[in-house]
This record gives structure tokens, sequence and C-alpha cells, in this order.
């Protein structure tokens, strides 16, 4: 790991105590949200004091005092390749400093490629070719800037051309199949570069669909950055066995650490995190909200929301299957994650299902099979193919015919949480949308609910709110799991015995039911 390189060079000794230790050349809108996070911690998890620049110091036309201060008083230099890197004439202006340094003393500069071939960094060619065209048609006409341009070409091709990193395609959580692009989504929605405001986004979609994994990456990848930063698993259950106080000591134990926080009343809890968390700098994920009534966890007239409490450039991430939950706090946007594309299904399903990125030949229709099942559900899509790996294609053919009529357990438990939470009047409408009217155009489904007696208006947009139907091109559309789910609820009481089903969909089923009929009024 280059990191851990990184680290062991630091052990030499040198001639004259340095400022910092280390000096990190990098493109910030690159690399600052996932590589450079991870270097930082690990340095300083070593005792190691790196000088991290900051963008205010980035203006004008020369190096900042602050900046050429730092490079001159480090001992060694790291430079970070990465597509965008010489697209910056800050960075390349840092770069010909260090160079300078460790010309005219016994310093040393380790390069690292990251997503860019070295090659390309030692001959300006590929990315950092056209980065130098636009550089040249800018200072054509200033003499001393075209010099300076040259001095930027000779930098790199220095560097370029010493031992160090490549680290292409090799990024934190590649074991997580898609989560790359939706960490860099939702991290827009954060605005992770703005300092000054507290932001909150929140996230949903349905049961198992991946929105505890995705909070969890991205926070693993930029907690390095704020003061104070925690993540309360399951507030619901927390709130129900404990109320607020509960809610409140999770948060101030974790952001605190301090494993034996006593709390005694809100109140209390109250005033020690308005005493101890005012102002900080802080990236908090609440996880499993399902009332607003649990983000309410302050007393008093002040600092009764938690943004209120925090410091200017705070996060906060809030997971509820329930978007009205979310809205209704008031978070500033929300992310709803969305099935895996079918790349990535394949992709987590073959990980699972063969242990390899690629279908085998002789399952290859058996596993489209199960892919049209999952829909892009990544829970579904790891529990089945677990459950198949290693078996021969007859026992894959078994397995795919039990799912039919026997849905696994580990995930409809899953998505019965949403269902369990409904109220009588809206399960049924469910229970409707799932044998009968999945696909059909809203207005016609809203027309059959209210002939039915139920309130459409309200009990469709309740739904769409916990993510159980989604509406496209005006159709009520819903995943083929919950589809599952509703029916495997109809017939769980009597699982052989039609005629006690409260709804009947299947031709045979409904033949089945009057024959039974029959036979009942004739004996």
């Amino acid at each position: 790991m280059a990191s851990q390189a990184i680290i062991e060079c630091t052990s030499y000794s040198s001639e004259v105590i340095k400022t910092y230790d280390i000096f990190v050349s990098f493109r910030g809108e690159d690399t600052r949200n996932n590589f450079i996070g991870f270097l930082f911690q690990a340095l300083r998890s070593k005792g190691i004091d790196a000088f991290k620049d900051d963008e205010d110091l980035k203006k004008g036309e020369s190096i900042a005092p602050e900046l050429l201060q730092a490079i001159q008083g480090s001992r060694i230099f790291i430079a970070v390749f990465s597509k965008n890197y010489a697209f910056s004439t800050w960075c390349l202006r840092e770069l010909a400093e260090i160079c300078k340094c460790v010309k005219t003393s016994r310093r040393s500069v380790v390069p690292i490629f990251y997503d860019v071939d070295p090659s390309e960094v030692r001959k300006q060619s590929g990315c950092y070719k056209k980065a130098f065209a636009e550089h040249e048609e800018r200072f054509k006409e200033d003499k001393e800037k075209m010099e300076e341009v040259q001095r930027w070409r000779e930098a790199l091709t220095h560097v370029g051309n010493l031992s160090g990193w490549d680290i292409r395609n090799n990024l934190p959580n590649d074991d997580l199949v898609g989560i790359e692009s939706r960490v860099e989504e939702l991290a827009n929605l954060l605005c992770l570069e703005s300092m000054n405001e507290v932001r909150v986004v929140g996230i949903s979609g349905m049961g198992g669909i991946g929105k505890t994994t995705l909070a969890r990456a991205l926070h693993e990848r930029i907690s390095h950055q704020y003061d104070i930063h925690c993540i309360i698993d399951d507030v619901s259950k927390i709130y129900r066995d404990s109320s607020s106080v509960g809610v409140q000591k999770q948060l101030l134990s974790q952001t605190l650490k301090e494993k034996n926080l006593e709390i005694c009343n809100a109140f209390e809890g109250t005033c020690l995190a308005w005493t101890r968390l005012r102002n900080a700098r802080a990236l908090i994920v609440l996880d499993n909200v399902d009332e607003v009534e649990q983000l309410r966890m302050f007393t008093g007239n002040r600092n009764t929301m938690l943004r209120e409490l925090l410091g200017g450039g705070s996060r906060i991430i809030i997971i509820s299957r329930d978007e009205h939950v979310l809205r209704t706090h008031g978070v500033d946007d929300v992310y709803k994650v969305q099935p895996l594309n079918e790349e990535n299904a394949v992709q987590l399903f073959c990980r699972n299902a063969f242990k390899v990125n690629f279908i085998l030949s002789e399952y290859e229709k058996l596993a489209r099979d199960v892919l049209s099942h999952a829909q892009g559900h990544p829970l579904a899509i790891e529990v089945i193919g677990s459950s198949l790996y290693g078996r021969n294609a007859s026992q894959w053919k078994s397995a795919l015919g039990r799912l039919k009529d026997n849905k696994s357990g580990n995930i409809m438990n899953v998505l019965r949480l949403s269902f369990d939470q409904l109220d009588v009047g809206d399960r049924e409408i469910f229970l409707d949308i799932a044998c009968f009217l999945n696909g059909y155009h809203e207005k016609f489904v809203k027309e059959v609910l209210n002939f039915r007696g139920f309130q459409p208006e309200y009990g469709v947009q309740l739904l769409l709110d916990k993510s159980l139907i989604n509406i496209e091109y005006e159709n009520i559309e819903m995943h083929s799991l919950l589809r599952d789910l509703g029916r495997c609820i109809v017939r769980e009481k009597s699982p052989k015995e039609p005629i006690k089903w409260s709804r009947l969909w299947d031709n045979q089923d409904l033949r089945n039911a009057l024959l039974d009929n029959q036979v009942k009024l004739i004996v």
C-alpha cells in the first residue's frame, strides 16, 4: 500500500527539523474526497504531520506565502498526479517549487499516479498534453509566463521519471458493486466544499436497496475531515426503547468518545450537547428514522434541531424509508437510492453465485431468470446468488422453481417492515396493487381503489413516500419483490386453500377456489 510505504519514508533523519513532515500536492476535485482523505487519515494515525492546503490560499498569480513556507519547511514531498492535475496552474506552481527544494537540499519527492498512466505525466501526453495546450494558448503573448510553463514541463518530466506508485483502478470500497457513482452523487448533494452552511440530506428507498451501505461508504471516506463524526444505527429502535434520551446518549457518547456517559433526562442531554457540541464541525449519520419525532432530540426553544446546534461545514445524513419524514423534517435534499443497473446487477450476482465477475456459460439463462426476478435489488441478488453458489445447473432449476412459491425469508422480512408500519386501509391499497393493479395507469388505479371504498389520493401518495411503489410514465409500478411480498401476505394464513384468501389473481387458484366452494355446497 502506497500510504504504508510513505509512512515508512518519514523514519529517515533530516539535518534540519522542518515545520512539516510531509507536503502533499494534489488536485482537490479529483482526489480530495477519496484517496487523499485516506492518505491523510493514515498519516495522522502514525503521528505524521502532513500539510493539507486550504483552497482559500489558492488565489492570485503567485504562490501564497503560507503555501511557500509549508513547501520550504517540509521534509518529504508527495505529488499525487491525477487526470486534471496539470490543468491547475496552482498544482504546477507547487510542483515547480518542490523540484527547486529537492535540487537544493537532500529532500525527496514521491510520485503517486492516481488513475493516470505515468507516461502521460513524464511525456505530457494524453490529458496532460491537452492541459499544456490550454496553458500555452493562454500565455502565448507573455514571455515570462511561457518560460514558467516550460519549468512546469521540466518538473513533470523529472518527477514523472521517479519511482513511485501506480494506483489506477485501486479505489476504496472496490468490493461494493456500483458504489462509486452513488457516493459521488450523494457527495454532490451534500456540497462538501461549502464550509459555511450546515447541510442536511436524506437518503430514502425501499428496504434492502443499499441506503445504509451508501451512507457508511461516504462516511468512511470523508469522516477524517470533521472534528467529530458518528453513525447512529436504528434510531427508530433506540427511540422506542428509551425515547429521545436514548438517541441523545448515542449521539453524545460517540461524538465525545465517552462510553459510560450518563444522561438522566432530555433537558440534561440538551444542556450537555449545547456545552460540548456547539459550533463543532461534525459529520453525523442517523440511520432508520421512521418518525419525525425521533429527530426532535433536544428540549427547549433553542437548538430543537441538530442542525441549529452544529458549526458551519457540518453535514447530517438521515436515512429513512419514508421520504415524507425527511421532507417534513426540512432536509435540504433527498437522495433516492435506485436499483442497480444491469451491468452492476450482473457483477454483484456473479460475485456471489460464481465468485468471479462473469456468468458461467452453462448458467446463462438461469442467471438471467434470477436477475429478472431481483430487478436490481442488491439484497435479493446477494441472498439468492449466495444460496446458489456451488450448486449444479439442475439444483439451480429446482431452487428457482421454489422461489416462485417460497420467497427467501431474509428478503421478505426486510421488505415487510415497511408493510407492517402501514395503517389498515393503506395495507389494503398495497395488497390491491400487488395482486391486481401493478402496471396500470394511475388514474385507473385510483378509480378502482375509490370504488373499493379506500382514499386513493392520500393512500397512493403515502405508498410513494415509503418507496413501496413508483409512478413511471403515469403508470403505477411496484417492484417485483414487493409484489411478491403482497401476494405472500395474502396467502400466508392458508397457503393451500385459496378459497380463504382475501384476493385471487391466478386463474388456477381461482378455479381451485370455485371447485372447493362447489364441493362444500354439495356437502
